[in-house]
């Protein structure tokens, strides 16, 4: 496709405005994490690393941190698990309704984040309470891992498609057995697309608020429900900030590496 050169700069100038848009806001976070000043005048006057410690030292900050990782590992561990049988279904194996299988399990990921949390919220209430299980830490996992799952699902059908059925069938052909062939074939090229699809995992999961408002039972604080708690606290002002930094930076990496994993692969293959 051939564009004029006003074109080029028109899409380069939307370009620019978008990621400003999205990134000066986050930057602002961030500087603002090292600024000096508790009332956030701009430009900071001087940094330090001062609210850093401060927020270390919080113990309601070190105990949301806590739970948002069990949150997230239990999140992720559910989804790999998960989302590699169903993506394994619906690959190799034909049966009536596996097209609506799989609609089933991306739909989580689509619908708005208020309804799941009610839907899950009424359901832990009302068909799970009788069984004992009340809203806590298990059911935040629960609930983080409807949607994490979607993550594992795609990376993992994607790279079946890709891998087909001939390396399999060739180490079948040269005497090895079910186990051997998953173990010594399939999993070592499903293995970057299981991290990638864990790292992703662990980031939505890490970063969730709405589904967590719901599934949360009293006591149970992951981080960025803690953020919203303090946020329009005024002493609180500069440990949010601090707190919002290192959600950015680790709802990033993640990101980030599921990314370079991802692609390196796709260069390989």
């Amino acid at each position: 496709m051939i564009t004029s050169r006003w074109a080029r700069i028109a899409f380069r100038l939307a370009m620019v405005l978008g990621l400003g848009v999205i990134y000066i806001p986050l930057f602002v976070v961030l500087a603002n994490s090292f600024n000096v000043d508790r009332s956030f005048s701009w430009p900071p006057s001087d940094l330090t690393l001062h609210w850093w410690s401060i927020s270390w030292d919080n113990a309601g900050v070190r105990s949301a941190l806590w739970t948002s990782l069990k949150a997230a590992l239990g999140a992720t561990v559910i989804s790999l698990v998960l989302g590699t049988m169903v993506a394994f279904a619906v690959q190799r194996y034909k049966f009536f309704g596996r097209d609506t299988i799989s609609l089933l399990v991306i739909l989580p990921i689509a619908l708005p984040g208020i309804v799941t949390g009610i839907a899950l919220n009424n359901a832990f209430r009302t068909v799970l309470a009788p069984f004992g299980i009340e809203l806590g830490l298990f059911t935040v996992i629960v609930g983080h891992a409807t949607f994490c799952v979607v993550t594992v699902y795609n990376n993992v059908l994607a790279r079946l498609r890709r891998m087909g059925l001939n390396v399999e069938e060739a180490s079948a052909d040269l005497g090895a057995d079910t186990f051997q062939t998953f173990r010594y074939v399939t999993f070592p090229l499903l293995r970057s697309a299981l991290l990638a699809g864990g790292l992703l995992s662990f980031a939505l999961s890490f970063d969730e608020i709405i589904v967590t408002t719901f599934t949360a039972g009293a006591g149970v604080e992951t981080l960025p429900i803690w953020v919203f708690n303090n946020l329009f606290r005024p002493n609180q002002a500069p440990v949010v900030n601090v707190v919002a930094a290192v959600l950015i930076v680790l709802s990033v990496v993640p990101i980030w590496l599921a990314q370079r994993i991802s692609g390196d692969d796709a260069r390989v293959i």
